[in-house]
């Protein structure tokens, strides 16, 4: 993804809802949602209040063993939407001795945004899905309001 097509996420806000959990997106743009499960939902609520659960969880197990191999969590990209369906890139970084390397590993959008929020790594989203998203601030504000 070209720098000019990608936005930074400047804020995540989680919000519970009927159907699961909504995560709003930030942006200098626009404000996205995407619908995700309940209990990714609850982990990312979680990274981004900083609370630390007693043992690993799956997200925490992820990002040891990329420490395990000396790499780390690049960024992460929200590339696509199709038919309601948000995709996701976690760009994974390995700086060697003598290489660096980077590998895309397709993700949920909810586990890649967890990850870049535990190791505190930026989120972007392509401008296309922007294009694509109905703006959500008012509705956002409307739940802060509400809160």
């Amino acid at each position: 993804m070209q720098a000019e097509e990608a936005v930074p996420v400047q804020a995540i806000e989680v919000v519970p809802v009927q159907t699961g959990t909504a995560v709003f997106l930030v942006t200098p743009l626009k404000t996205i949602v995407i619908q995700v499960d309940p209990a990714v939902g609850e982990a990312l609520q979680a990274s981004l209040a900083g609370r630390l659960s007693e043992r690993p969880l799956s997200h925490d197990l992820m990002l040891h063993l990329l420490l395990g191999l000396d790499a780390g969590v690049s960024h992460v990209a929200i590339m696509a939407v199709k038919d309601g369906v948000f995709f996701a890139r976690i760009l994974v970084a390995q700086d060697g001795p003598v290489a660096r390397k980077i590998a895309e590993v397709d993700a949920r959008p909810s586990d890649a945004l967890v990850l870049a929020v535990k190791a505190k790594r930026p989120v972007f989203i392509a401008r296309p899905v922007l294009d694509a998203c109905e703006d959500m601030s008012s509705q956002l504000a409307k739940l802060r309001k509400q809160a």
